[in-house]
């Protein structure tokens, strides 16, 4: 939340040059003392899949904004994420619930597993971390 109005910039991952959108999951990752993927297509391959009915706070949700592309934000409560908007040019808060974000929402992942599901596996055998 603190880096919501910092400039978008393409390939760029820290407050003083601006943020992409991996860019800015990956820092508020980092602050947070975990390690991920840097761009978003890789970021939501390692991520635990988790069902939208159980999204919180801290959680990434995937978005397929163009072909090709993938898109990532942090959510923030039960509606809003906090992302490095390309068409706002900074980084701010959005609402899932929006059109424009259903119409394109792939899912959502986590990189913080609960202890009760810490020794959980994705359907193809690998670690819920994938390889970070």
């Amino acid at each position: 939340m603190a880096q919501i109005g910092v400039p978008y910039r393409y390939g760029q991952s820290q407050p003083s040059t601006g943020f992409d959108c991996s860019g800015l999951t990956q820092y508020a990752y980092a602050a947070a003392g975990l390690n991920i993927p840097r761009v978003s297509s890789a970021q939501r391959t390692a991520a635990y899949p988790i069902a939208m009915q159980a999204i919180k706070p801290g959680d990434l949700v995937f978005f397929a904004t163009a072909p090709g592309q993938q898109h990532v934000g942090i959510m923030v409560d039960d509606d809003q994420f906090v992302h490095a908007s390309t068409s706002r040019g900074r980084v701010r808060l959005a609402s899932l619930n929006k059109a424009y974000w259903q119409k394109h929402l792939l899912g959502a992942g986590t990189f913080v597993i609960q202890p009760q599901v810490a020794n959980v596996t994705k359907p193809n055998g690998n670690s819920p971390f994938g390889e970070l």
